[in-house]
């Protein structure tokens, strides 16, 4: 923690930082004696005393009368965005350091720059802490980004309003939280700047895919590539083209799905971006198990993949979905089901793509139990696999967990 500063520090602080002695600052309506005894806390300055010495120092009232100077809400500042800047699958105690750090000031912030990404950065922390009251928090952001006109954060924090409903899985109203918080932003703004405009390209795209409304998914995922090309800003790319893979890979079609992946790989060597390479990794294992029911060759490249795919936190689930699925299709069903239970979905995944992909294994596991002859657990697993899939959009995923549900009762 940064130390606070009584209001005699702070005067006495921001006169040395502009070089006056006590004399100059004093001048005609103080004695330096005076000042001396304020400086030291000694004595209390009338309103219209610290209103005269405010003037003198080029400062608010209101800033002498905060625990913080703005260099000090800075360095708060600072701290707080490198904490909320920690990825979801590494984070430990980050968002209550945030509460910890911040919570100090949330009562004495006047209405600046500094004021408004503390009071975001606390009402994001409160919400992933399950607290109370973040919403009152991210309105006062919202009020003062509005005021100075910062359209990029304004953008976020409506993008963040658009994902709670999104991680509980209300995504309608995600969706139509975003495209209102998109069109407000637009109308009153005209020409937004290109990573806000492609901030909302890609979370509209995934929402659009979420709710089932495909045509408007492809329709906005293009227009944020050609966007992206077209103003050579790379931000955000890897991750559209990654929605361009898995729809193309939904739709086998296979001349687009490794155009996608090579954009991706180009993407991960430029950038030097491990994460992109895994990816296309993780999705050639995918489509030769879920499409094409290679098993042995998927298991090859498993084994290849083994150490990158299992030691990323990212991919660690998926990789033992993946394996999982090679193992039962050559019959190594026990081995398979030894895959399946090590599976733990994250808490941050929420897209029905994602957590399809994760249904399937319990479809998987049914499979495996019937082969061995163990119905009970066969029953048991495909009726998880079809309670989860059931309110998912159609895919895939979601026929195979059908028929297979179909299979099991058949026989």
């Amino acid at each position: 923690m940064f130390p606070l500063q009584t209001l005699g520090e702070r005067i006495r602080t921001l006169r040395k930082q502009r070089k006056l002695t006590l004399e100059a600052l004093a001048g005609e309506q103080l004695t330096k004696g005076m000042l001396s005894l304020i400086e030291n806390n000694k004595a209390n300055p009338s309103m219209d005393s610290l209103a005269y010495i405010a003037e003198r120092l080029g400062v608010e009232t209101s800033e002498l009368l905060e625990e913080r100077t703005p260099q000090e809400l800075r360095e708060v500042l600072k701290t707080a965005e490198q904490l909320l800047k920690v990825d979801f699958d590494e984070l430990t105690d980050e968002h209550e350091q945030v509460l910890a750090l911040i919570e100090p000031h949330v009562e004495k912030l006047t209405q600046s720059y500094e004021a408004a990404r503390l009071y975001d950065i606390y009402g994001r922390a409160l919400y992933y802490e399950k607290k109370d009251g973040w919403r009152t928090f991210l309105e006062k952001a919202t009020d003062i980004y509005d005021q100075m006109n910062i359209t990029r954060h304004l953008a976020t924090v409506g993008i963040f309003l658009a994902l709670v409903k999104f991680t509980k899985h209300d995504y309608n109203s995600a969706l139509t939280i975003l495209l209102e918080k998109r069109s407000e932003i637009e109308v009153r703004n005209g020409l937004i700047d290109p990573l806000t405009r492609l901030d909302f390209d890609y979370l509209e795209a995934v929402l659009h895919y979420a709710v089932g409304n495909a045509e408007d998914a492809i329709r906005v995922m293009n227009e944020g590539i050609e966007f992206s090309k077209e103003k050579q800003v790379f931000y955000r790319i890897d991750h559209l083209y990654r929605l361009a893979t898995f729809h193309a890979m939904m739709n086998e079609d296979v001349d687009s799905m490794k155009y996608y992946e090579r954009k991706i790989l180009l993407y991960g060597e430029f950038a030097d971006d491990e994460d992109a390479v895994l990816f296309t990794k993780f999705a050639n294992v995918h489509y030769l198990t879920s499409y094409k029911r290679a098993y042995q060759e998927a298991l090859d490249l498993i084994n290849g993949y083994y150490d990158e795919l299992h030691l990323s936190n990212s991919y660690t689930p998926y990789a033992y979905v993946e394996q999982g699925k090679a193992l039962y299709g050559i019959g190594r069903y026990e081995e398979a089901l030894s895959c399946f239970g090590q599976v733990i979905i994250a808490d941050y995944v929420h897209h029905p793509f994602d957590l399809s992909i994760f249904y399937e294994k319990d479809a998987y596991a049914a499979l495996c139990y019937q082969a061995l002859g163990n119905e009970g657990e066969a029953f048991r697993s495909i009726e998880i696999a079809v309670d989860n899939i059931s309110k998912m959009p159609h895919t895939p995923y979601k026929d195979f967990i059908m028929e297979t549900f179909e299979l099991i009762h058949s026989k």
